[in-house]
């Protein structure tokens, strides 16, 4: 059988599994609210957990987060299984959205909260994951998809 999107999917497993993998490693290895700097005053590992959306917005919204976590997902797989071929950028940013809304979603569903470790201090950044680094890579690389496609007007001449 010949998987139609394989990137996508592709894209979707390995952002799903690296973003549980993490949260895992961080919830058996530190205590909530511990940090380890990797490098002191500029990036850490903070142990964190999040009610709100990526980047700690809408903080306390769980409930409406897990509903919207699962219609994304819902959307994107039946993109990935009804729609029409899609080209490497879409499929990858399509695919890394997927992963990182599923792994937030399980996350909600299961926990009521989602595990955030990502701790950059130099600018002050909110505490943040894998997986919503999957999902603003996946915003990206659907930005660079629209660029390189063509318009479908056609010229005057």
């Amino acid at each position: 059988m010949n998987l139609k999107n394989r990137l996508f999917w592709i894209a979707a497993f390995t952002a799903f599994f690296l973003d549980q993998l993490t949260k895992y490693w961080v919830v058996q290895t530190f205590k909530l609210g511990d940090t380890l700097p990797l490098i002191p005053g500029v990036f850490h590992f903070t142990y964190v957990t999040n009610t709100g959306a990526a980047f700690s917005l809408f903080s306390g919204k769980v409930e409406w987060l897990r509903w919207l976590s699962l219609g994304v997902s819902l959307v994107l797989i039946a993109l990935g299984l009804f729609g029409s071929m899609l080209n490497r950028w879409d499929q990858l940013g399509y695919g890394l959205i997927l992963g990182g809304a599923m792994g937030n979603g399980i996350d909600r569903f299961i926990l009521g909260y989602v595990v955030d470790f990502l701790d950059f201090r130099l600018i002050n950044f909110a505490v943040f994951n894998i997986a919503d680094s999957f999902i603003s890579i996946g915003i990206v690389c659907l930005l660079i998809a629209s660029f390189q496609k063509t318009p479908t007007t056609p010229r005057r001449r």
